[in-house]
């Protein structure tokens, strides 16, 4: 079938298009993220005198709470960006550390942005266990006889 010049054209269009919308389809994605506190609520919290009631009060509850010192508190936010299936990338990230006493006191507020950060490579090393590795031949042996039967009754041995 020969295609007329009009067909052509039309057909040429189709291409065009079909080619270019998976460009459209691939558009970025930006998202903010976390709890970001005002600079002007920030700049009421003043060490040695404001405590944890007050910074609940004008912040919210913090993003994070430190692991092992319950009196560390973060606020953390940060825009990202996702294209497609690429790798997320961060834009920006702010960070505020504030630092209680033991009487629930604010010690110190520590800001941090995303010039602050540092790459970090986890460690590859497994975390050792107890017991040892079964091969995967005791594995299949060892589970025989392990299990109870329907048609078994329960009490009678032989399974757990």
């Amino acid at each position: 079938m020969i295609f007329k010049p009009i067909h052509r054209r039309l057909l040429r269009g189709a291409a065009a298009i079909a080619c270019a919308l998976p460009l459209f389809a691939c558009q970025p994605t930006v998202d903010q993220r976390g709890n970001a506190p005002p600079p002007d609520k920030l700049s009421q919290i003043q060490p040695g005198k404001t405590d944890k009631a007050t910074v609940t009060r004008l912040l919210g509850s913090p993003s994070s709470v430190a692991e092992f010192d319950p009196n560390v508190w973060y606020y953390v936010s940060a825009k990202t960006e996702d294209i497609a299936f690429l790798k997320t990338q961060t834009l920006d990230q702010h960070v505020v550390k504030i630092t209680f006493d033991k009487n629930g006191v604010v010690q110190s507020i520590q800001k941090k942005g995303l010039k602050d950060a540092e790459a970090i490579t986890p460690n590859p090393n497994v975390t050792p266990t107890r017991g040892r590795e079964f091969s995967w031949i005791e594995e299949f042996l060892g589970n025989f006889g392990r299990f109870v039967s329907k048609n078994r009754p329960q009490g009678s041995g032989g399974g757990y």
